[in-house]
């Protein structure tokens, strides 16, 4: 045990529960108890030596190579990320077998990195905890394989980690948010919103019937070719939508937001496309411009689109927040609303679901920007949570596949649709 370590355990003891305590070298999230209140204890020649539980997460979901080493009162030990956004930025979207090749060329290189960050060795690891579902087959196939080669190599305990469920409980590292709570996961990939009963219960309200609202946004921002516009050349689509919609008018195209005459808690975003693409398609006409040029309008339409998309989550949110009333699924009072994923990034977005969470008493939690998108540090903060309660942790992985697309949680949607609940009006307005 080193004695960097130590100073920095009893300095937090005396600053109390809660707090974020930064030394030269670590960002640490203490969670809701002192780590010497969870250590585990082992005979260390003739006295005991604290031996915390420690976990090294790696996420390889999709296009980010993630890994980090965390303790059990969720220390962030060592962390590391390459991320692939500049290769798929030029390409114009992931293409699997390209991001498979740059997990491959990158994932020994980030897991050391993590580790040595966090000066712990494999064989001090307690489990290793990886993202084997749901995702892209080639990408979730690196990280497996990497994983069992250490697993086998080290003689470790593999923590197997559903990648929303990860998103849906990261929050908890930072805020002693407890169960139940509502949970809405926003990102290029999903879409869905469900009941946070605990560490691996969820049940399911409402989830995409078709894109997610990550994917709408980069479509829209590819389709205005907005990577050429002077002041997104280094931004993902969605980032250049929230950045040029700042600038421009929604009221200048009227866009009929998604499933209107449906009263459930589904998201659809394909048809919002279709009518986006239709007016870019009119505009080019108009402004006599080639497709690939960018349009005096652009700003306009990225206001527009992001509205809509706002707009349509923040209702279908509302929604479920009265159906979770209605049937005792959530606390009458303090309850809470977590946010998370890539797209839980957008300000915009955040903002529109914090005028619904004011109108029904509910508090809105998101994780920071950083850890919204994907990240070792969630599947370490996931695995250490599983160790804790002692679930899903396999001591013989032999027959461990994973899962490009897993279910997530017990599906319920049908009773919110059964309910049919009319939502009240709710002034959607943000002023930038």
């Amino acid at each position: 045990m080193s004695s960097s370590f130590l100073s920095l355990s009893r300095r937090s003891c005396r600053h109390g529960v809660g707090m974020t305590m930064l030394n030269s070298d670590r960002c640490c999230y203490w969670n809701l108890k002192c780590p010497f209140a969870l250590g585990s204890y082992r005979a260390a020649g003739s006295q005991a030596a604290l031996q915390p539980q420690i976990v090294l997460g790696i996420e390889t979901s999709c296009d980010d190579t993630g890994a980090a080493v965390m303790d059990e009162a969720g220390r962030i030990l060592g962390e590391s990320l390459h991320s692939q956004k500049e290769v798929h930025l030029k390409t114009g979207g992931i293409i699997p077998p390209v991001a498979q090749r740059l997990h491959k060329e990158n994932i020994h290189r980030v897991i050391q990195e993590a580790l040595d960050m966090s000066r712990i060795s494999p064989s001090e690891l307690s489990a290793i905890a990886t993202t084997i579902k749901p995702g892209l087959a080639l990408s979730l196939g690196v990280g497996l394989e990497y994983t069992l080669k250490l697993l086998k190599q080290y003689n470790k305990p593999f923590i197997p980690i559903h990648h929303m469920e990860a998103h849906a409980l990261t929050v908890r590292m930072i805020h002693p948010v407890q169960f139940p709570f509502l949970v809405l996961l926003v990102s290029g990939g999903h879409c869905l919103i469900a009941v946070a009963n605990g560490i691996s219960d969820f049940l399911l309200l409402g989830q995409s019937l078709d894109e997610a609202p990550g994917d709408i946004l980069d479509k829209v921002a590819r389709r205005l070719t907005l990577i050429e516009h002077p002041e997104c050349t280094t931004m993902s689509g969605g980032q250049a939508i929230e950045h040029l919609a700042k600038q421009g008018d929604r009221m200048k195209f009227n866009l009929k937001s998604p499933m209107g005459q449906h009263f459930d808690c589904n998201f659809s975003f394909a048809g919002l496309r279709n009518q986006v693409t239709q007016i870019i398609t009119k505009k080019e006409k108009e402004e006599d411009i080639e497709k690939g040029q960018i349009l005096s309008c652009a700003n306009d339409i990225a206001a527009a689109v992001q509205h809509t998309v706002a707009s349509h989550i923040a209702k279908r949110t509302h929604r479920a927040i009265l159906f979770c009333k209605m049937n005792g699924l959530l606390p009458q009072n303090n309850g809470a609303l977590v946010v998370s994923g890539g797209v839980a990034s957008n300000q915009y977005i955040r903002r529109t679901l914090q005028i619904v969470t004011d109108a029904t008493g509910m508090a809105l939690l998101c994780p920071p920007p950083k850890l919204c998108t994907d990240n070792g540090v969630m599947i370490a903060w996931n695995g250490i949570e599983k160790l804790r309660e002692g679930i899903g942790i396999l001591h013989n992985p032999e027959g461990i596949c994973y899962e490009p697309k897993a279910a997530f949680g017990a599906d319920i949607s049908g009773k919110v649709k059964e309910a049919a609940i009319k939502l009240p009006h709710l002034k959607l307005k943000i002023r930038e």
